[in-house]
């Protein structure tokens, strides 16, 4: 499933007024893992939390 099929099966567009963003990753290697997490953090920074 390609990141525009998972954004349509889980509504993502409906959410206006969250942040969300989608980071393909592999279960085996772990590729993506550090991407997708890092965004989190930066989110979570951004709007305040520590």
């Amino acid at each position: 499933m390609n990141a525009a099929e998972i954004t349509d099966k889980l509504g993502l567009h409906s959410l206006r007024q969250r942040a969300w963003y989608i980071q393909s990753t592999c279960a085996t290697s772990g590729d993506g893992l550090y991407e997708g997490l890092e965004w989190l953090a930066t989110t979570l920074r951004k709007a305040g939390h520590q």
